[in-house]
């Protein structure tokens, strides 16, 4: 699928799909259904047992795309929200990764006709996703309440992060017409130091202090309250199975 049109629907490097990996998908759907509004699909053309997306669910908002919800398979691996980066070649971007002093945690699997997926680390163990466009370029619908709104990176070693990912998604930072939607910080600006770097999701809300309210009736818990930040209002909260992200208020 490599240069494919879809692929070249979200520059490489630009966030364009989002999943999370959970012990109880139908638990998901209530929880998400109940606090975006969001309706869901399965993934009907995924059939291979071994795939990624095997027995997934695609959440749409208003008829546009907006996340997936996985089965975790191994009670091993955390409940958590994946941001994937959008990639024309996910194998040569796998390579890149390598060079650059990442992991490659999945090597690039096709997910049926949808596209092609992967999982890596960053060189501090921050772990994101690639998606290579097949019929499924990403994210079907625009920011808006109840949708990916800016994904944040707390690092560590912020220099670290500073030098590898412009190094591999130059054009998602500075290329014409950029418009930003991941961010760095430093752990210790929210986190306690022993929090291991990670990528935090943010959804996009209209009012951050009574989507608490929500959560928290849906079995969630609020982790962080709203604090501010450059690019909004945010408070970090997880849902009824443990999966922490964010709600950002622009």
């Amino acid at each position: 699928m490599a240069g494919s049109e879809a692929s070249a629907a979200f520059a490489e490097g630009v966030p364009c799909w989002i999943d999370a990996q959970l012990p109880d998908v139908e638990a998901g759907k209530r929880f998400y259904g109940g606090l975006f509004g969001w309706t869901f699909e399965p993934f009907e053309d995924v059939r291979e047992a071994d795939s990624p997306y095997a027995g997934a669910v695609r959440a749409d908002l208003d008829g546009g795309a907006v996340a997936a919800l996985v089965p975790k398979r191994d009670g091993r691996m955390p409940t958590v929200w994946t941001v994937h980066f959008a990639t024309p070649d996910a194998p040569d971007l796998a390579d890149r990764i390598r060079k650059a002093g990442g992991q490659i945690i999945t090597a690039p699997v096709p997910v049926g006709p949808y596209g092609t997926a992967g999982l890596a680390a960053d060189s501090e163990g921050a772990v994101f996703g690639l998606w290579e466009g097949g019929t499924h370029p990403g994210f079907g619908r625009g920011r808006g309440p109840g949708t990916f709104g800016w994904t944040e990176l707390y690092s560590r070693d912020t220099a670290t992060a500073d030098a590898f990912y412009p190094g591999l998604f130059h054009d998602a930072f500075f290329g014409p017409g950029t418009t930003r939607s991941f961010g760095r910080a430093h752990i210790v600006d929210v986190f306690p130091a022993e929090m291991p770097p990670h990528f935090l999701v943010h959804f996009d809300v209209a009012d951050c202090e009574a989507e608490l309210g929500a959560v928290t009736r849906l079995g969630g818990r609020v982790q962080v309250p709203p604090f501010g930040t450059s690019y909004g209002r945010v408070a970090v909260v997880s849902d009824n199975q443990g999966a922490s992200f964010a709600l950002l208020q622009r």
